[in-house]
């Protein structure tokens, strides 16, 4: 209109008619709204729009509410980026929002970009060209037991070891101080005293009531002596230690008795496996055997171990830690490994107690090795370094209750479980173990 000369009438352009202009050209090579990508009209809220990718909001209608205003405003607070930063925290986003009048109480930030989504690997089975080393294993749900004919006996391990400290049992001093007065120090000494056949008989009791107990049934008191007699085994044998200030009858607390009784209990059935009650895995009913030929998902994680395709289904090993990389590096470098695969989207899950909690324990490699036999021996591998108390309850639950169950099933072929604890020994604990495998035949 300047050009032309209606000088008055330029004047008198609103910034709504400017805005109603930008609208009408969005796109438009040359036009107001030719640097305008995309508009999203909200015309019925009700249907609801979910996208992560909003990061302006205009208001171009009239609000009548302050709930409306609101509700305009959530459709750009869907984030962009869900990864967590160093502090496991999400970073902060914004949108500008233009044309609501709604009073935020945040502070004005400046200089916000979104952060754009960090770069996705697809994590995949290579099939078919690699389906020859895909791995096949079992899905358990529990496991059956059943009490041999004869005498109860026991074989205990390292990991039948429980030691007690301030941080499984709590704090065992505490100072109390008011504004005025005199502090007072609140301890447990006072179960310094407690003689050890008491605490034998409630340790007994609660092992006897609730891991050989069955359901609605009660409890079978005939076999209290032989639980007793391996309880006193477990107790004075050394399995029960205490530091940090802790008293042995700390054991008897609800959480604590229920991880001592189960350390007896999976000595008890590693006594037994081998007579003519073996205990047997109970697979999942509608999904029985998993396979690698399933793994399929994304990461962010720049962490990844490229596979040699001789030795893994999948194209790629997110790895959580240098050993892990490590351990990579070993499986695929020794001549009798024939396949490998992390279990990570792999869906491999071993179900424990952790004291009367019930859990699910996910190790970190299979790998099936050539021992001489005319099927392959899988091997299942945990990586750790701190064990804590619950690496204890997985380790039993792998050795006593999940590999001997899976093998005497017979049908899932063989199994055997393998926790390496050195970053700095994994070759060697590794290459001795195969060879102890091959030896044994």
């Amino acid at each position: 209109m300047r050009q032309r000369g209606k000088v008055q009438e330029v004047e008198k352009i609103t910034d709504q008619d400017l805005l109603r202009e930008v609208m009408n050209t969005v796109g438009k090579k040359g036009k107001l709204g030719e640097s305008v990508r995309c508009v999203v009209s909200v015309s019925m809220l009700t249907e609801g729009w979910d996208t992560n990718t909003c990061t302006h909001v205009l208001g171009v209608r009239a609000f009548g509410t302050q709930l409306l205003c609101e509700q305009v405003m959530g459709r750009a607070l869907r984030r962009l980026n869900y990864e967590l930063n160093k502090e496991d925290l999400f970073d902060v986003e914004y949108a500008d929002i233009l044309g609501i009048p709604f009073d935020f109480t945040a502070q004005e930030v400046s200089d916000v970009k979104p952060k754009k989504p960090k770069k996705m690997e697809q994590i995949k089975a290579i099939s078919p060209e690699r389906d020859d080393i895909g791995i096949q294993f079992p899905r358990i749900e529990g496991y059956r037991i059943e009490l041999p004919s004869e005498e109860l006996t026991a074989h205990f391990t390292p990991d039948s070891v429980l030691e007690l400290n301030p941080h499984l049992v709590g704090p065992c001093i505490t100072l109390v101080q008011g504004i005025i007065g005199e502090e007072v120090e609140l301890n447990v000494k006072h179960l310094e005293g407690m003689r050890q056949s008491t605490i034998l008989y409630h340790l007994t009791k609660h092992l006897l009531y609730t891991k050989y107990r069955d359901p609605g049934e009660d409890p079978k008191l005939y076999l209290f002596g032989q639980l007793k007699r391996i309880a006193r085994q477990w107790l004075e044998g050394g399995y029960l230690h205490c530091t940090g200030q802790t008293y042995p009858a700390q054991v008897l607390y609800q959480e604590i008795a229920d991880m001592a009784c189960e350390r007896i209990r999976s000595a008890i059935t590693e006594a037994c496996t081998d007579g003519d009650r073996p205990i047997k895995a109970i697979p999942d009913a509608y999904n029985p055997i998993g396979s690698t030929a399933h793994v399929n998902f994304n990461t962010s994680k720049t962490d990844l171990w490229r596979t040699d395709p001789r030795r893994c289904h999948v194209n790629y090993v997110a790895w959580d830690s240098a050993w892990e990389a490590e351990f990579c590096r070993v499986a695929e470098s020794h001549p009798k490994v024939k396949a490998y695969i992390k279990n990570q989207g792999l869906g491999l899950e071993v179900p424990y107690l952790y004291g009367s909690i019930q859990r699910k324990y996910i190790p970190d490699f299979i790998v099936q090795i050539d021992d001489g036999h005319s099927d392959l021996l899988n091997l299942v591998v945990e990586i750790k370094g701190y064990r804590q108390e619950d690496a204890k309850d997985k380790a039993n639950t792998m050795r006593n209750y999940w590999i001997p169950g899976v093998n005497n099933l017979a049908f899932y072929g063989r199994w055997a479980f393998a926790e390496f604890t050195d970053a700095f020994e994994i070759q060697s604990d590794f290459d001795n173990l195969i060879a102890q495998f091959i030896n044994s035949n």
